[in-house]
């Protein structure tokens, strides 16, 4: 956790200076008869997709708690959605989760309410994303990496190297890549030009994808307006990428395990794999709204995202690892310690998690994520 906890130091530093520091929440009483949530697309499934993923019905029936979902295509979406109010639990990622907490928008969890804190992966209790000064501000979901999903019939053995969607060259099947290619619809996708530099470009000395300097920023954007000249869609949305893949002819992108899963449950020709430069990631974690209306279903669904069986089935369902370990091997959902060594389980120490970058870096001045967001609106506008 060291390199994760330094980089996050100075925005959590900032957070302390602008979060209340005690929960406000010291009992749980009945059900409001609602909770609101921002999540990510496939986190919380009531059966509409797929009648074998429902993990929404059972508690609603037992809580009396109505689930109404947001879905968020983007971290900067849900950090948007929680500044306006109206909802209870947003699913963050670490590239907003310090931010909201800084922000003021969510409140510090008491986990002597959720019965199931004990079973959270110890690597993630005190995660420095959702933790500040020992206050935890938010409950682990789920975690994995970002990955790199192909076509099989283009690619026959899996792609190597990101280059497949950072430079132009030719294709297996003797095609160009331009315009065959997708990249992420988010100022975070920076990290992932700056993590393929950091491989093969040894000589500008970036230690870290999410803190860079002035000169390190600026090959990033280069590289980011090389990979312009071949995108076909910068894609937000999971279904949409998912539809470029089976009827626009992209055939390689950045993507989750979500979509990779759900395409070869079709029948597609669709793999991923983590090319040798490795790969960015998200750990998620369910935070409450400081003004969170309905804190007593809020409180219930926080402890009823920890259950083994639900961890389990959307450990399958999206392709990702459990925040509870014992999801994988105690069989009362659909994992398996296999399916969980398949999603990268143990490979935790190797994924560069999102995070916000700052400016006050551990090893000097670094651009913060303001400048990010304004930039790369420039890229992908093609300026």
């Amino acid at each position: 956790m060291t390199r994760l906890t330094k980089s996050c130091s100075a925005l959590a530093m900032l957070a302390m200076a602008a979060a209340p520091v005690a929960a406000q929440v010291t009992e749980i009483g009945p059900g409001e008869g609602q909770v609101n949530i921002i999540a990510w697309a496939g986190y919380i499934e009531r059966g509409e997709t797929d009648a074998a993923f429902d993990w929404v019905t059972a508690f609603e029936a037992a809580t009396g708690c109505m689930v109404n979902v947001k879905q968020a295509n983007t971290s900067d979406e849900m950090v948007a959605l929680m500044n306006e109010g109206g909802f209870d639990l947003v699913t963050a990622s670490g590239d907003a989760s310090l931010r909201l907490i800084a922000g003021n928008r969510v409140q510090p969890i008491n986990t002597d309410l959720i019965a199931s804190w004990s079973t959270v992966d110890d690597r993630l209790k005190d995660a420095p994303w959702h933790t500040v000064d020992g206050v935890h501000y938010g409950t682990p979901y789920m975690w994995g990496p970002n990955v790199l999903m192909y076509n099989t019939d283009v690619f026959p053995e899996a792609p190597t190297s990101w280059n497949v969607v950072f430079e132009e060259m030719t294709l297996p099947d003797g095609q160009s890549n331009l315009g065959r290619v997708q990249a992420y619809d988010g100022p975070i996708h920076v990290a992932d030009a700056a993590q393929y530099l950091m491989f093969h470009r040894p000589e500008l000395g970036i230690t870290s994808p999410y803190e860079l300097n002035d000169d390190q920023y600026a090959a990033a954007l280069d590289l980011l307006r090389v990979q312009r000249r071949l995108v076909s869609r910068y894609w937000h949305d999971a279904f949409i990428q998912m539809d470029d893949f089976k009827n626009e002819g992209v055939v390689a992108s950045g993507s989750w395990p979500f979509q990779v899963n759900l395409l070869m449950g079709e029948g597609l020709p669709v793999a991923s794999t983590i090319p040798q430069e490795g790969a960015t990631g998200w750990a998620d974690t369910t935070m409450m709204h400081v003004d969170s209306a309905h804190p007593n279903c809020a409180y219930m669904w926080m402890e009823h995202s920890l259950a083994s069986n639900l961890q389990s089935d959307l450990s399958v369902w999206f392709g990702a690892n459990p925040a509870v370990p014992a999801a994988c091997t105690d069989g009362r959902g659909m994992q398996t310690a296999e399916g969980c060594t398949a999603n990268g389980l143990d490979d935790f120490d190797k994924i560069r998690f999102w995070t916000t970058p700052v400016s006050a870096c551990p090893g000097g001045d670094c651009v913060p994520y303001y400048r990010w967001v304004s930039d790369y609106i420039g890229v992908i506008g093609g300026r």
